[in-house]
């Protein structure tokens, strides 16, 4: 008997993980992953979009408008940075980072900070923005690399039904 072929790649586990994660995430708008890989493809932190801990979910606003206090954007810390503040307690020098959505400029900040070496990406959907543009200049300068992620599948479903295992 030969070995199954249609098994998925590193990418598009990693990826996987990452999406699944930002399915935690209790944003009503925009749900973001990351996953820290190291260089023998061990996973080495998660995260997802969110409120830093000891801040409910239910008492801060969850708004993209208005005054910037009423608004979700000064309290919400992106996946990567809880991926890189959740990591394993290790040195993420020379890791790789999988995100759902492009690094905005001051995770890229963190990502750089961190030592990771590259950022493996699904969408780049606010590409031609400044902060974009900065993420992308930083990490040029820097040497860090980055790529979209090439998956040989659209979608990957995933089952609780024990039947299914």
């Amino acid at each position: 008997m030969q070995k199954r072929q249609d098994y998925i790649s590193w990418d598009e586990y990693f990826m996987g993980i990452a999406l699944l994660s930002g399915r935690r995430s209790k944003d009503p708008n925009t749900q973001v992953g990351a996953c820290i890989v190291n260089d023998q493809m061990k996973i080495v932190g998660t995260g997802y979009n969110g409120l830093p801990i000891g801040c409910s979910d239910d008492e801060f606003p969850w708004s993209k408008t208005g005054d910037f206090l009423a608004t979700k954007y000064p309290y919400v810390c992106h996946a990567e940075l809880n991926a890189i503040l959740n990591n394993i307690g290790i040195n993420l020098k020379g890791c790789t980072i999988y995100t759902a959505l492009f690094p905005c400029n001051e995770c890229t900040k963190a990502i750089i900070q961190a030592g990771i070496s590259e950022v493996v990406f699904l969408s780049d959907k606010y590409e031609g923005t400044d902060a974009s543009k900065a993420s992308k200049l930083m990490l040029d300068k820097s040497g860090v690399k980055y790529r979209k992620v090439i998956a040989s599948i659209n979608q990957l479903v995933i089952s609780y039904n024990e039947i299914d295992v």
